[in-house]
Formats: C-alpha cells, sequence, structure tokens
C-alpha cells in the first residue's frame, strides 16, 4: 500500500481564493441581473427571492457543518490510531521475552528499527516522496521481525502458549501500519467540495440579486461574507490532511517515542 498525500497548502488555498473572488464575482453578477432587471421592467419587477436565498444559504450551512464535522471525526481517528499503534508495539515488544534468550536480541534490534521507521515516515512529511521511501522501508523490516520471529517459535525449547500470544501480537502490530495508511486517502469524495463551492456561489448570485435595489454597495459585509467561507473551506481542507497544513497531529507522536525510549 503507497502513502498517498495532497497538500491542502496549494490545493487548499487555491480554492479558497478561487471560492473568495468567485463569491465577489458572483455578487456582483447577480446585482447586475437584478439592476438589469429593474432598469427594464420597474423595481416592481424584481421577483423577491429572499425565501430561494434562505433555502440555499440553510442548505450551505448544512454542507459546510456536515463537511466539518466529518474532517474533525477523521482528524480524531487518525490520533486515535497513533495511540493503537503504540499500544500494539509495545504488547508485541513485550512478548518477546516469551522466546528463547537467544533468539531475543536480534529481534529487539529489528524492533527497535522499525519503530524508528514508523516514526521517520511521518516526521518526514510534507516531503511525500521520502516519507514513501521509508514506508516502504519499514513495510522490509515487518517482513524481517516476522522471519525472526518464526524461526524463533521453532525451536525445540519454546513453551506451547508463546505462538498463541506472540503471532497475533505481532499481526496487530503490522495491520495498524495499513490502516493508518489507509487513513491518510479517507476523504469526502471531490463532488461534496464542488457542491459546497456550488452552492456558495450560487449563495452570493442570489445575495447579489437581491441587493440590486440597494443605492450604496456595501463592500465590508461582501467582503466577510466571502472572507468567511473561504476561510471555512481552507480550515476544511487543513484538518482533512493534518500532516501538512496549519492544522497538525505531530504532537502525538511523542507516544510512538516514548515507546521507543523504552526499547532499552
Amino acid at each position: 500500500m503507497t502513502l498517498q498525500i495532497l497538500d491542502p497548502r496549494l490545493v487548499g488555498g487555491g480554492i479558497s481564493v478561487a471560492v473568495f473572488l468567485g463569491i465577489l464575482l458572483f455578487l456582483q453578477v447577480g446585482r447586475w441581473i437584478g439592476r438589469r432587471t429593474i432598469r427594464r421592467h420597474g423595481e416592481h419587477a424584481q421577483t423577491n427571492i429572499s425565501s430561494l436565498e434562505a433555502a440555499v444559504f440553510a442548505l450551505l450551512g448544512l454542507l459546510i457543518a456536515f463537511t466539518f464535522s466529518g474532517a474533525l471525526s477523521r482528524f480524531d481517528q487518525r490520533r486515535a490510531q497513533v495511540v493503537e499503534e503504540a499500544n500494539a508495539i509495545g504488547t508485541a515488544w513485550l512478548r518477546i521475552d516469551l522466546l528463547p534468550a537467544q533468539a531475543q536480541p536480534k529481534l529487539r534490534d529489528a524492533f527497535r528499527a522499525y519503530v524508528d521507521s514508523r516514526i521517520a515516515t511521518y516526521r518526514l512529511l510534507p516531503d511525500i516522496a521520502a516519507a514513501k521511501e521509508e514506508l516502504a522501508r519499514s513495510q522490509r523490516l515487518q517482513g524481517e521481525i516476522w522471519a525472526q520471529s518464526v524461526a524463533a517459535l521453532r525451536l525445540a525449547e519454546v513453551r506451547p502458549a508463546t505462538e498463541v500470544l506472540l503471532v497475533p501480537a505481532l499481526n496487530q502490530m503490522f495491520d495498524i501500519t495499513s490502516t493508518r495508511v489507509a487513513a491518510t486517502q479517507m476523504h469526502p469524495p471531490g463532488i461534496v467540495y464542488g457542491m459546497l463551492v456550488a452552492l456558495a456561489l450560487a449563495a452570493a448570485l442570489l445575495s447579489g440579486y437581491q441587493s440590486a435595489s440597494e443605492k450604496v454597495y456595501d463592500w465590508v459585509h461582501k467582503i466577510g461574507f466571502a472572507a468567511i467561507v473561504s476561510l471555512t473551506v481552507y480550515v476544511i481542507m487543513d484538518i482533512e490532511f493534518p500532516r501538512l497544513g496549519l492544522v497538525r497531529i505531530d504532537a502525538i507522536d511523542q507516544i510512538l517515542v516514548g515507546v521507543r525510549a523504552g526499547m532499552q
């Protein structure tokens, strides 16, 4: 499995700037359409679309709320997975004591190298190429750990219950690696972000149309609306990719660092 991560500083920032400029543009377009209608047919001809505008704004707010909530949920899930991996590694490390003494030193060295690699994989971000290379190294170390463990379990002095205790612990330690990689790829479909942008532009268009009869154009409120929506989109994207942007989960890696420090 490969590590694939989108850079929110580029994509999220670009989308946010596009949303900001798009909202300002659609506010102007909506106002132009409204004023054109007034010039042609008089103010009484301008349709009252306040109910439609309210419905679009309500749908926009609902979509933002669900998207934000989902991003936070995945953010917390990724932090929990770090704790889960640290616990799995700690358990497997302790169960090495069940193996014969002569098989333990080499296996413990492989464990130390593996934990170092796991820590480095996420520390290397946002250098995605380097992180992928380190991930491949950790997967090779998994193979080494498994081969050494199987060889140790075949020794004559191994107690019967050792395999039952050690093998599941190793499997759990390896499985969480795939789980964490998969978590970096779990995001809402692109159509959700597309709909969010489309609703924001539609709301701006209707709002601009509704303001056509106003004599003075209130730039402060319009720019404020555009800035709030675009900033919200950026924060959602940032939370979706917490290893690369302003919102980060690097601090939780100290749990793995603590496990490694205990491997003396």
